[in-house]
């Protein structure tokens, strides 16, 4: 498969995934009335982000199938991805805050896994995925802490 295509798939599944999870899945009425942590970014914030995040994971996944796509980083890469698609229905579609919390722990884990095991063979896709593990990170907490006053 010609490179282009190929990575022009591989962003259209992340980036198309990620827009398509994010329009079924819109914090409504119910976010809105839960009391927040003052560090809580204003809601405007989480689009541009997570868009800049989708293609960043999906040029790297790309990078890992093109290297190895048999390779326990590409079965890391999956698994991250399906968590990251999981939370936002777990969290605003079913409401279920304590379920999200453990389903982005794993999300964070499965992240700085993938980190770890790129760290000496691909060190660009490692350093490309520190953003997305920080974003994440606060996620969790944004999400403990969401949890905790609610």
């Amino acid at each position: 498969m010609n490179r282009f295509v190929s990575l022009l798939l591989f962003e259209l599944l992340v980036l198309g995934g990620g827009l398509l999870i994010g329009f079924t899945n819109r914090p409504g009425e119910w976010y809105e009335s839960l009391a927040k942590p003052p560090f809580n970014p204003p809601d405007w914030l989480f689009g541009p982000a997570w868009t800049a995040l989708y293609l960043l994971i999906a040029f790297v996944g790309w990078r890992c199938w093109q290297q190895r796509p048999t390779a326990g980083r590409m079965q890391l890469w999956w698994a991250q991805l399906a968590l990251n698609f999981l939370w936002m229905p777990l969290f605003f579609g079913m409401q279920q805050m304590a379920l999200a919390l453990v389903v982005i722990l794993l999300l964070l884990a499965a992240i700085l896994a993938f980190i770890a095991a790129s760290w000496r063979l691909d060190r660009l896709s490692a350093w490309l995925f520190v953003p997305y593990a920080l974003w994440v990170a606060f996620a969790v907490y944004l999400n403990l802490s969401l949890l905790l006053l609610n």
